[in-house]
C-alpha cells in the first residue's frame, strides 16, 4: 500500500511538472499562431503517457538505479583498486554515450548538413571516447581530494584557445556535444557513483566532492570534437553536393509502407533497451568478474531497472505522440512569422518549461536535497536552472537571428562562470557545473535542435552549420551561472536571518 502511494504522489508531482510545457504551448497556439492543433487528442493522450512515464522512471530510479551505483562505488573503495576503478569509469562513459539517441541524432544531422564530410559515426565514437576519460578524470578527482573548479576553469582555458584554431563549421557541434551527452539513465548512474564513491572514501564531502562528473562528460566533448573537426577540414577532400540529394533516407515518406503501428511500438522498445544495455553489461561485468560479489538485492534491483525501462519508454512514445510533432511544427510557423521578439519569448518558455520536466534534472535534484540533508531545496533548484536554460536559448535565438559568432557568447559566459565560482558557496559548485550537463537530455534536446536548425533554415544569409548548432551549448552554459546564484543568494538569506536574531 506505501508503494502505491508513494507512485500516486510521484504521479501528481509528474502532471505538475509538465503543466509549465502545456502551458506555454496553449498559450502559443490559441493566442499567437491562433489555431488549434487538429491532433489535440492525440496530444492529450500523449501528456498523459510522459506524465505517467517520469513517475514510473523516478520510482525505478530510487530502487534500482541508485543504490546499484552507490553499491558499486562502495565496492570499489573497499577493494582498493585504482586501475579497475578508472576503467569501469571510462567504459560507464563510453558504453552509455556511443548509443545516446540525442547523440546519434545530432550526429547525423551533422552529417547531412555537412554533405557527408562530418562523418555521424567517428564524431559520435569521438564524443564516446572523450566521455569516457572525462568520467574516468572526474572519478580520480575525487579520489586525490581536488576542487572541482581547478579542472573546469583550466578545462574552459583549453576549449576557448582552440576555439579560435578550429573550423567554424564545427564549433557550434562541438559546443553542442557537451550538451547532449549525458542520457536520462547515465546521469543518475554516473550521480550514484560519484556521490557512493565521496562517502566512501575518509575526508570526502558527499555534497562537495560528489557531485561533478556530469560536468566533466559535459566539457570534454567540446575539446575532443574541436579536434576532430580541425582534422577533418584539414586533411579531407571537398565534399560536393548535388541539388536534389541531400534529402536524407530518414526524412523521406513512405505513405503506402508505413510500419504497422504494433511493429513500432516494439521497435521503440527494443531502441530503450539497447540504451540500457551497454550500461548494465558494464556494471554486471565488474560486479560479478572484478569486484567478484553478487548483486546485492537483486530482486529490488530488477524490479527498479524493469522500471526504469518502462518509464522512459512511456516517457519517449508520450512525447512522439504529443510534444515533438507540435513543437517543430511551432518552430517553423514562429519563424515564419518575422517576428523576433515571439521566438524569443518562444525559446525562453519552451526552454524553462522542458527542462522543469526533464528526468535527468529531477534526478539530480532529488540526489542534491538527500545528501544535503534538506540544505538545497529540490524544485527551487530546478527553476533555477530551468531558468538558466531558458535564458540560455533566448539569447541563443538572438545569436541566430543577429547572426553572430558564438564563440564570443561562450567565451563571456565562461568567465562570467569562472568569476561567479570565487563567490559561490563550496558546497554548490559542483552542482552547477552538473546542472550545465542535465538540461539538455530526453525533453530539451529534440525541440531545441529543431528551433536552432529552423531558424538558420528559414532566415537569410545563415548556414545551418554554422549558426543552427549551438542553442544547446546555451542551455547548457546559462544554469552554471544561475544555480551558483541561487548559492550566493540563499548563502546571503541564511547569514541576515543569522544576524537577525542576534
Amino acid at each position: 500500500m506505501s508503494h502505491i502511494k508513494v507512485f500516486i504522489n510521484l504521479l501528481k508531482g509528474s502532471f505538475r511538472d509538465l503543466l509549465p510545457i502545456i502551458l506555454v504551448i496553449a498559450f502559443f497556439q490559441i493566442f499567437i499562431i491562433q489555431e488549434v492543433p487538429q491532433n489535440i487528442i492525440s496530444i492529450v493522450i500523449g501528456l498523459s503517457i510522459v506524465a505517467f512515464g517520469l513517475a514510473v522512471f523516478i520510482q525505478g530510479l530510487e530502487t534500482g538505479i541508485f543504490p546499484l551505483g552507490e553499491n558499486l562505488a562502495n565496492e570499489f573503495a573497499k577493494k582498493g583498486s585504482l586501475f579497475w576503478l578508472l576503467l569501469f569509469s571510462f567504459l560507464i562513459g563510453f558504453s552509455t554515450t556511443i548509443a545516446e539517441p540525442a547523440l546519434i541524432a545530432i550526429a547525423d544531422k551533422a552529417s547531412i548538413i555537412s554533405g557527408g564530410k562530418i562523418d555521424a559515426f567517428w564524431l559520435r565514437f569521438t564524443v564516446a571516447i572523450s566521455v569516457g576519460f572525462a568520467i574516468a578524470l572526474g572519478v580520480l578527482r575525487i579520489i586525490l581530494g581536488h576542487p572541482i573548479h581547478w579542472y573546469i576553469i583550466l578545462g574552459y582555458i583549453i576549449v576557448v584557445l582552440i576555439t579560435f584554431f578550429a573550423p567554424a563549421e564545427i564549433v557550434g557541434l562541438a559546443y553542442d556535444s557537451g550538451g547532449v551527452t549525458t542520457s536520462t539513465v547515465t546521469v543518475p548512474l554516473v550521480t550514484a557513483l560519484g556521490i557512493g564513491l565521496a562517502s566512501s572514501i575518509r575526508g570526502r564531502n558527499p555534497v562537495i566532492d560528489g557531485f561533478g562528473l556530469i560536468a566533466f562528460a559535459s566539457l570534454t566533448p567540446m575539446i575532443f570534437v574541436q579536434l576532430y573537426g580541425m582534422v577533418v577540414y584539414a586533411f579531407s577532400k571537398p565534399v560536393t553536393v548535388t541539388v536534389g540529394s541531400e534529402l536524407p533516407l530518414a526524412e523521406v515518406t513512405y505513405s503506402e509502407h508505413e510500419p504497422h503501428w504494433l511493429t513500432e511500438i516494439v521497435i521503440d522498445f527494443i531502441d530503450v533497451v539497447k540504451d540500457i544495455i551497454p550500461i548494465l553489461a558494464v556494471i554486471f561485468f565488474f560486479q560479478l568478474f572484478v569486484i567478484k560479489r553478487s548483486i546485492p538485492h537483486p530482486k529490488k534491483i530488477g524490479a527498479g531497472i524493469i522500471l526504469v525501462v518502462i518509464g522512459l519508454y512511456s516517457f519517449i512514445v508520450g512525447l512522439d505522440m504529443g510534444l515533438f510533432p507540435l513543437g517543430e511544427t511551432m518552430a517553423f510557423q514562429l519563424t515564419e512569422m518575422k517576428n523576433v521578439f515571439l521566438i524569443y519569448l518562444f525559446g525562453f518558455l519552451i526552454g524553462f518549461s522542458t527542462t522543469m520536466a526533464e528526468p535527468a534534472l529531477i534526478a539530480v535534484a532529488l540526489k542534491a536535497k538527500e545528501v544535503s540533508e534538506g540544505r538545497i531545496n529540490d524544485l527551487v533548484l530546478r527553476i533555477f536552472v530551468a531558468l538558466g536554460v531558458a535564458v540560455g536559448i533566448a539569447l541563443g535565438c538572438y545569436r541566430i537571428v543577429e547572426g553572430d559568432s558564438i564563440h564570443y557568447y561562450i567565451i563571456v559566459g565562461y568567465i562570467l562562470v569562472i568569476i561567479m565560482t570565487y563567490f559561490a558557496p563550496r558546497y554548490i559548485i559542483p552542482i552547477a557545473y552538473d546542472s550545465g550537463g542535465v538540461t539538455t537530455s530526453t525533453v530539451t534536446v529534440p525541440l531545441v535542435a529543431a528551433l536552432g536548425l529552423g531558424l538558420a533554415t528559414n532566415i537569410p544569409q545563415r548556414d545551418p552549420l554554422i549558426d543552427g548548432f549551438g542553442l544547446i551549448a546555451f542551455a547548457s552554459l546559462f544554469p552554471m551561472i544561475t544555480v551558483m546564484g541561487y548559492g550566493i543568494i540563499a548563502e546571503y538569506l541564511v547569514k541576515k536571518t543569522k544576524e537577525g536574531k542576534r
